[in-house]
């Protein structure tokens, strides 16, 4: 069996979990942090989950997936894939799990992103060192925190 393959990356916000969840469920916000992308879905469990942006003028699907559970302001656990890569069969074996939990204590919001198992996926071993080479959610999770915070 082989070792998961997980990245997981934590951020301190100054805001109440409320907000820092908007940002990550309102569409106007993510365009703001995530590459020009709107997360459109209607959050429900099993309901799609879609990233669109525009990109050179075209306007495209970046990332699909489905809400797997949510529970506002707390968690939040969705699936992705990058539709326009070829060497990724658009298979739910291939899909990323992505975990968002939100622990508010005294005024500020502790946000933990996790996304894998890259061991499972078709592509892992090279997804992963890229997500990592990348570092991983902390570049998005220091957007979000200035947008929460200002």
């Amino acid at each position: 069996m082989n070792q998961p393959l997980v990245v997981t990356n934590t951020i301190v916000i100054h805001a109440p979990a409320i907000k820092v969840w908007d940002t990550l469920t309102n569409p106007e916000q993510t365009k703001k942090y995530m590459f020009g992308c709107e997360a459109l879905s209607d959050w429900k469990p099993g309901s799609p989950l879609i990233w669109k942006g525009t990109f050179n003028g075209v306007e495209m699907i970046a990332v699909k997936g489905k809400v797997v559970s949510i529970d506002p302001p707390r968690s939040l656990v969705y699936t992705v894939i990058d539709p326009n890569n070829p060497k990724i069969p658009d298979l739910p074996e291939n899909y990323l799990t992505i975990t968002c939990n939100l622990d508010e204590r005294n005024g500020q919001t502790a946000l933990e992103v996790s996304q894998g198992d890259y061991s499972t996926v078709a592509e892992g071993t090279v997804r992963y060192k890229d997500t990592c080479d990348g570092g991983g959610w902390d570049p998005i999770l220091v957007q979000i925190k200035a947008l929460c915070e200002s």
